[in-house]
This record gives C-alpha cells, sequence and structure tokens, in this order.
C-alpha cells in the first residue's frame, strides 16, 4: 500500500540523485525560500518533525501552512511555541507485553465494528507495525549451561496461548510482522536492524520519496534509536493503536534542551557511567514534555553505541526523546551494522540536503542548554530505587549503609544464617547480579568489557559467590556472536554470566525465583538484600519481590559486584575478592584499559556477523515455527482462556459520542506521593496467591508455578484489573505504615483496592485518585491508565504528570487533573474520607482551569482550584467520546 503525501502547495518537492537513483523529498530549505520561515537554525529533531508537516501539508493531513509557519516563530521566541500540530510517524514499534494487549485492543475493535454495522477490515494497521518478543522469557535456570534451553522451554509453556493469539494477528493483519522470541530486544533489534535512518516508500503518483525515518513504540525506550538519528518515542499502546490506523499523534511544539558533550570518557569509566550522569542532570534541569537534543564536539569522540545507550534512557531523565543528530558515526555504524550501501549513500545526501546532518558548524536554538565535560564523570551507580539517584562509586557503600540506617531507623543491620548452605546473608548482600536490557547489551564497549574482567577474574581462581544469582541476557544475537569470537564467553560462564534467554529478563522484573532457602532467609529476617542490574530501571518492587535496594551498573560492574557478594564493600578502596590463595583481589586488578577493550570490539563486531544473524529475523526457530495460527477475519475468542479475554471497552457502545460527563461526589480511592511510577500503578512481574488477581486465577484452577506474571497476563483484563496499584512497595497515605495496593472500603476497612473499588462500584460511586508530583513516570504502560479506568476511576488530581501516562489516561478517558501551585494534598489534609465533585466539565476546553468542591469527613467544604490537563483539542474530542479507541471506531463505522 503506497504512503499519501500532501499535495505540495508549499511548492517544496524536490528530487535528489544519490547513486542512480532518485528520490522525491520534501525540502526544508525550499520551505525557507518560498517565505514560510526561518528554519536553518531549528534543532534537527525539530527538522524531522517539520519535514513529517511538509509531507502531510493539504493532503487532508489536518496540516496547514500556519502549522509549518509555526517553526520559524519557534526560533524567533528562543524555542517556545503553543502550537498544536499533527504528527504522523512512518511506524509502530512494540513488545509482547505492550503488543499482546494492543492486538486484544484491535482483535475487539474488529468485533466492535462489526456491531455497528461496518466492516471489520477497516480495522488494519495503515502504518507498518514490527512486533518482537523480548519481554516473556524469565529466568527459572542460571549458572550452568543448560540455562538457555531450559529458560526457552519454560517460556513456550508459559506462553503458547499468547504466542498462537500473536500469530493470529500476523495473519489477520496487513502491515503487521512478529520478531519470534528468542530473536532479542525490540529496542536492540530496531537499532541493529529495522531502523534505516533514511526511510523509502512509493507515494500515491508512483514516486519514490525518501523521508526521515520516524517511530512510535508501546515502550518507553523506544527512544534507544534516537542514538542513530531516528526519531522516536514511547506512547502507550492505545496511542500507538490510533497511530497504527492513521490517526496522527496530536502534540505541542516541544521545546528542546540542547546538551552540549565536550571532551572525551577518562579511563575507567563507561558510557554507563556517563548516562548515569546525563540523568542526574536532566532531571534537575527539568525536560519532562521536551526533547533533548545533543550536540557539541564531544560528539566526535562517542561511539554511536554509546549515544544510544544515553538516548535510550530518555525516559529516566523525563524527556520525550534524547536525539543525536546524523553525521559521520552514524554512517560508520550503520556500514558496520550491515546496512546496504546504496541505504548509506542515500542517508548521507538526504541528511546534507535537508539541513540534517550535525558538521563542525551545527550551533542551533535551543529552548535551554546543559554542558557536561566528559572528563568529568566518574565511575557510578545509581540506586536504591531511582535512575537519576547518581552515586559516586567511591560513595556507594557508604551511601548503601545510610539506606540501612534509614530503614532501621538507626537500629544496628541484620544477619541472617541460610538454611544448610553454610553461609550467612546480612543487610547488602548482593542476591541478583545481571546483565540486562538493551540500555547495555547493545554496547559492544562494556559488554567486551565485562567479559574482560571476567577473564581477569578466571585467571585468579574467583568466582561469583555462592548466594548471588547470576545471568546474562543478550539484546541480540549478535552480541553472542562476539563474545564467542573474542573467547569471552567461556570466562563469563565460567564465574556463573551464563546465557539465559535473549529478551529483557530482570530489568523488567523477570528475574525469576531466588533459591528458597535465600528467599526464606530474606524474608524471614526482614534484609534488605540488594540487586545490581545492568538495566535501565530500579523502581521499588520491580526487580524482585526479595529485594529492596536495586542499584543500575554498567556490565563490567555487575561482575564486579558478583565477585564481591556484598554491597558494604568499598570495591574502589577494599579488595574485591581473595583468590583461592587468600591473596587480595582489587578493583585495578580486573578493569581491562579503554585501548584493550577498543581492540577487541574492532577485532570481534564484524559487518558479516550482523547480516549473518538477522538474514532470517522473521522465521524464528523449530518452536516458533510449529505455533498453530487459529481464527480468521475476527477471533475466536477462547472462553476459558486465562491469558486472552474480550475487553468490555466497546460494548455496548453507539455510532454517536457523548457528553463529558462531570464528576460528583466521588470518594477517594488511593491517596499517593511523589514519583509514583507506571510500575507502581501496574506491575509487571510475579503476584503471590493471595492478591486478588492471584485468587482470581486460583479459582480457575491455574496452579500457582503456572502464574507467570502480570506482565504476560496483559491480554486478559480480569488479572489486569485486579493487578492495578497492586505494587508490593506501594503507600497509600490513607494506610500509614501499611505497603502494597491496600485502601479503605465503604464499611471504613482495610481492604485490597480492587475489591474496595468493585464495593463503590456496586453502589455506583465514582472514585478518583489523588497523587504528589511526576505521576506515572517509567514505562508507558497502557494498563496503568486502562486497570484505573476499569476500577471506576474517573479522575486523577496529582500536582505534575509525566507525559506518556497523562497522554494514556485521557486515551483511556480518564480526566487528569494538576493542582496549582501552592495546593497539594498535604496543605489540604486530605486523609480519604473525603468526596470531590468537579463540575462545568460538559463545556471542557484545552487546560482550562476547573474548581474541584471537596467535602470533608467532618462536614466542611473548600474549593480547590484545578488545571485540567486535557491537552489538546484532538484530546477533547477523546474525552468527549470515552477514549481514544471509541473515537477511532465511530469515525470509521461512520466511514462506511
Amino acid at each position: 500500500m503506497p504512503i499519501q503525501t500532501g499535495h505540495d502547495s508549499a511548492g517544496v518537492r524536490r528530487t535528489l540523485d544519490v547513486a542512480g537513483q532518485s528520490y522525491a523529498y520534501y525540502s526544508i530549505p525550499a520551505a525557507e525560500e518560498a517565505g514560510l520561515g526561518a528554519f536553518a537554525r531549528l534543532p534537527a529533531s525539530l527538522k524531522v518533525v517539520l519535514e513529517n508537516l511538509l509531507r502531510f501539508e493539504d493532503g487532508g493531513f489536518s496540516v496547514d501552512l500556519d502549522d509549518i509557519r509555526a517553526f520559524g516563530q519557534w526560533v524567533e521566541n528562543g524555542g517556545r511555541s503553543e502550537r498544536e500540530i499533527n504528527y504522523r510517524p512512518a511506524r509502530v514499534l512494540m513488545q509482547d507485553f505492550t503488543g499482546v494487549p494492543a492486538v486484544v485492543d484491535l482483535a475487539a475493535m474488529r468485533d466492535g465494528i462489526k456491531a455497528l454495522g461496518g466492516d471489520p477490515q477497516k480495522i488494519n494497521p495503515l502504518t507498518p507495525v514490527d512486533l518482537v518478543i523480548d519481554h516473556s522469557v524469565m529466568i527459572d535456570e542460571f549458572g550452568n549451561p543448560r540455562a538457555f534451553q531450559i529458560n526457552v522451554d519454560r517460556e513456550y509453556e508459559r506462553n503458547i496461548e499468547r504466542y498462537e493469539f500473536l500469530k493470529w494477528g500476523q495473519t489477520a493483519f496487513r502491515n503487521f510482522r512478529v520478531v519470534p522470541p528468542g530473536t532479542g530486544i525490540c529496542h536492540q533489534v530496531n537499532l541493529e536492524y529495522l531502523a534505516q535512518v533514511v526511510w523509502t516508500d512509493t507515494d500515491q503518483t508512483g514516486a519514490t520519496v525518501a523521508y526521515p525515518d520516524t517511530l512510535v513504540g508501546t515502550d518507553s525506550h523506544t527512544t534507544m534509536v534516537n542514538g542513530a538519528a531516528v526519531l522516536g518515542w514511547g506512547v502507550g499502546g492505545i496511542e500507538a493503536e490510533a497511530a497504527m490506523l492513521g490517526q496522527p499523534v496530536s502534540m505541542l511544539i516541544p521545546e528542546v534542551v540542547g546538551f552540549r558533550l565536550t571532551g572525551r570518557l577518562r579511563e575507567g569509566t563507561t558510557a554507563t557511567d556517563l548516562v548515569l550522569k546525563v540523568v542526574q542532570m536532566l532531571r534537575a534541569h527539568g525536560v519532562v514534555g521536551k526533547f533533548v537534543e545533543f550536540y557539541g564536539e564531544g560528539l566526535d569522540h562517542l561511539p554511536l553505541a554509546d549515544r544510544a545507550t544515553i538516548g535510550n534512557m530518555a525516559p529516566e531523565y523525563g524527556a520525550t526523546c534524547g536525539f543525536f543528530p546524523i553525521d559521520a558515526e552514524t554512517l560508520r555504524y550503520l556500514r558496520g551494522t550491515g546496512r546496504d550501501e546504496a541505504r548509506i549513500a542515500l542517508v548521507e545526501a538526504y541528511a546534507k540536503a535537508n539541513g540534517m546532518w550535525r558538521g563542525p558548524d551545527y550551533e542551533p536554538v535551543y529552548s535551554s542548554t546543559l554542558h557536561l565535560d566528559m572528563g568529568d564523570v566518574v565511575p557510578a551507580v545509581s540506586g536504591p530505587k531511582r535512575p537519576q539517584d547518581h552515586t559516586p562509586l567511591t560513595e556507594a557503600a557508604q551511601g548503601f549503609a545510610k539506606v540501612v540506617s534509614d530503614y532501621r531507623k538507626g537500629a544496628p543491620p541484620k544477619e541472617a544464617e541460610v538454611e544448610n548452605q553454610g553461609y550467612r546473608l546480612r543487610d547488602g548482600s548482593v542476591v541478583i547480579a545481571s546483565i540486562t536490557s538493551c540500555t547495555n547489551t547493545s554496547n559492544p564497549y562494556v559488554m567486551i568489557g565485562a567479559g574482560l574482567v571476567a577473564r581477569r577474574a578466571r585467571e585468579l581462581g574467583l568466582s561469583r559467590k555462592p548466594w548471588v544469582k547470576t545471568s546474562l541476557a543478550p539484546g541480540s544475537q549478535v552480541v553472542s556472536a562476539y563474545l564467542e569470537a573474542a573467547g569471552l564467553q567461556d570466562d563469563l560462564d565460567a564465574i556463573g554470566f551464563n546465557l539465559v534467554g535473549y529478551g529483557c529478563t530482570t530489568c523488567i522484573g523477570n528475574s525469576g525465583p531466588l533459591a528458597p532457602e535465600i528467599s526464606k532467609a530474606i524474608h524471614d529476617n526482614d534484609l534488605v538484600a540488594v540487586s545490581v542490574l545492568s538495566g535501565n530501571r530500579n523502581f521499588e518492587g520491580r526487580i524482585s519481590p526479595d529485594v529492596r535496594a536495586n542499584y543500575l551498573a554498567s556490565p563490567p560492574l555487575v561482575v564486579v559486584y558478583a565477585l564481591a557478594g556484598d554491597m558494604n564493600i568499598d570495591i574502589t578502596r577494599d579488595p574485591v575478592a581473595h583468590t583461592p590463595r587468600g591473596e587480595p583481589v582489587y578493583l585495578r586488578d580486573l578493569w581491562p584499559s579503554q585501548a584493550e577493550i577498543a581492540e577487541l570490539v574492532e577485532r570481534t563486531v564484524t559487518r558479516e556477523a550482523f547480516q549473518e544473524k538477522y538474514a532470517d529475523v522473521f522465521k524464528g526457530d523449530h518452536r516458533w515455527q510449529a505455533v498453530e495460527v487459529k481464527g480468521g477475519e475476527t477471533y475466536d475468542w477462547p472462553p476459558a482462556s486465562t491469558y486472552i479475554q474480550n475487553p468490555p471497552y466497546f460494548r455496548g457502545m453507539s455510532r454517536e459520542k457523548g457528553r463529558i460527563e462531570d464528576v460528583v461526589g466521588a470518594r477517594i480511592l488511593a491517596i499517593l506521593g511523589d514519583m509514583v511510577t507506571t510500575d507502581h500503578i501496574s506491575p509487571a512481574g510475579t503476584f503471590r496467591e493471595t492478591t486478588p488477581a492471584g485468587r482470581y486465577l486460583l479459582e480457575r484452577q491455574v496452579p500457582v508455578r503456572e502464574f507467570n506474571s502480570y506482565g504476560s497476563r496483559r491480554g486478559n483484563h480480569e488479572v489486569m484489573m485486579r493487578g492495578t496499584f497492586a505494587n508490593i512497595r506501594i503507600r497509600n497515605e490513607m494506610l500509614p505504615g501499611v505497603e502494597g495496593g491496600y485502601t479503605l472500603g465503604p464499611d471504613g476497612e482495610q481492604t485490597s483496592i480492587y475489591d474496595a473499588a468493585m464495593a463503590w462500584k456496586a453502589r455506583g460511586v465514582p472514585l478518583v485518585v489523588i497523587a504528589g508530583q511526576e505521576y506515572g513516570a517509567g514505562s508507558s504502560r497502557d494498563w496503568a491508565a486502562k486497570g484505573t479506568a476499569l476500577l471506576g476511576v474517573r479522575a486523577v488530581i496529582a500536582e505534575s504528570f509525566e507525559r506518556i501516562h497523562r497522554s494514556n489516561l485521557v486515551g483511556m478517558g480518564v480526566l487528569p487533573f494538576e493542582f496549582l501551585p501552592g495546593t497539594n494534598r498535604r496543605t489540604l489534609g486530605l486523609k480519604g474520607d473525603e468526596t470531590v465533585t468537579i463540575e462545568g466539565l460538559a463545556d471542557l476546553r484545552p487546560r482550562m482551569e476547573v474548581t474541584a468542591r471537596i467535602t470533608f469527613g467532618d462536614g466542611r467544604t473548600e474549593e480547590v482550584p484545578l488545571r485540567c490537563r486535557v491537552d489538546t483539542a484532538v484530546e477533547v474530542e477523546y474525552m468527549e467520546n470515552g477514549g481514544v479507541l471509541h473515537t477511532v471506531l465511530r469515525n470509521l463505522a461512520r466511514a462506511a
């Protein structure tokens, strides 16, 4: 199906000839010549957005010349604009945790449009979609040569219903491809293979059009590909589904924060250390809802793999994206990863012709700027529960001691014997050391570095401590290829870092169970156990239910902490471990030089390896090929399935939209603090039989060992409703001192949030959630909004929202409101026995101020001003329809 472009009323379509091939393209310099604005000093990231509008202008895509002129005004106004635009990404990227519910929604929409008298084939992706299965492998087995095989076998046993469903989706929907399990992590596969930097397609005139590669993804770390100058960011599944079906992404022209890098990393530091420092700086600066673009002469010394590490963690610093412009390093990476030479030539020619090339004179206008000399970066970790908790390695042990002191409230640290094992655990014992996550496993410099640390440890007779669960989960098969070529996989195996699978694993909470005796010692003695992982997230309750303190670190440091086995050790000064002869081994004895790492990378990371490993990327192994496909145009929902159920969103839906109802007499379901993440709202990890979700599965004869995880059950709304606000570390201020998903029910007694919500729903009482700052930080988890809506929550009132979750709430018809400065849950003295009324919503306008009337338990009332964070006119329409998918479905049904 050809792409649709605009009618070019601005006269900016030009032709580019590269290596004997002619391409049409939409020229930003031509737009300047046409008098539409001065665009030369726009940041490259915004030029990508501008090109998008030029390409779709005057083609029935809600883009006009005033939208384009606004970019010139952005430059004149010092990097600021209030202009709302409609942006259309070239493609959509998914992983299976978020992809399964997205395909469930599409299948439900086919049923829904059929019920409205429409054509089910109208529900088909218009935008190409790639779904990579990477979130399902769990580390059941580790530390032996059979770990990979056993974990993959268990993955298929647990997830066969989901895989059958995804295979149906691949056959039922056009423009929808699935990358099978065991291939790699979606962002690494995207970076190494799917991304093209400059995309080409045929338009309705028959011409081949070149344009920037852009995407949205149903995972917040879609930003990893920003390192290769591909503009992409994470959205919720519901917003991605709308984009698939032809809906634009409605957004304000963003501010762009310029982050100038100078110097180069010094000996002993890694890209991980750099990104942890960048996260700290940008969190302090405040970049929520903004683009960040990296520039400066330091980029001349920053390999693309390091750039991808920085781009990957944009959600951790709160930005929409962390973009690096096209330059010579971009071309070098494309060539090294096996891209076609004609494509590489096009990328260079296009970037230079359209003003997107970073040369020595690149100095655009930015909304604000920061500067970091990379020579000032020091080895570091971040933790124990937020990525921005940057801690220099020299202060890590001291910082952890304070964590324990605060937890023990000044009482001495604890320790305990592990039954029948001959060793003791204490506060600070590292029980998980995991090389995981595309953030770092995409970077051969840190992976080779980890292998060299393992080699030296092996030569000295060292191994992991017996209480440490070690794992190596690369983001692609290419990693295994170069580790084996360098002979380093044998060294990693020797100290316990055997391959456990190709997927996200520990980073998303799929760390698997600890040995029962270790878990028992931790829980019986309430020990502060530690994990160290090379991931991007360390939120409370995410990594393991047995672990309270989680630290992000580079892969080489993960290996070092596995050898040390204890966060209390100052590894920069004290011995990391002792040889079998009792000789001390220090960090300096283990750490490789940058020259040593670079030499091995140059020799073993080859273009041929990428071409070989990605040659049959959609084919899969014999297990995937044996998965049976069931169903036709619409899905035959299996009534007994506990993984896939038809969601209730479109049942009884009329062809016409309604009006936004006032919130009247709502009760408070939860009062939450600052930095409540989407992991708190909708956890991804495992759950116990005593939880509402566990009880639901037990009632359906699902044994505990087959519970799998919340993430794997996202195709079943019944499980996910019960898992909403069910994180084991969430704290509802209505119940001081209580951890977990609990609240007060209508009878005033403590109960689960799910049970309380159902009790209020039975009485016809709406609900609200109250929260602090940065509500919804973290993953682009659509179930954090879906679950909130299905519990009967009409509104969330917070001090501030993270970008993706606010959008997801709107997409599910839940109203987001912000307290105005000077007012919050504390100044109001909220306890949870209040009722909340918000009126005048039938006349809702973008970002309008409204008044909430709060009636307190003692009968007094107070009027509280709020700002409604329904930000655009398009979002108002979504709210009137009850959500973005309802809007799309009605529009398609009316067009039939």
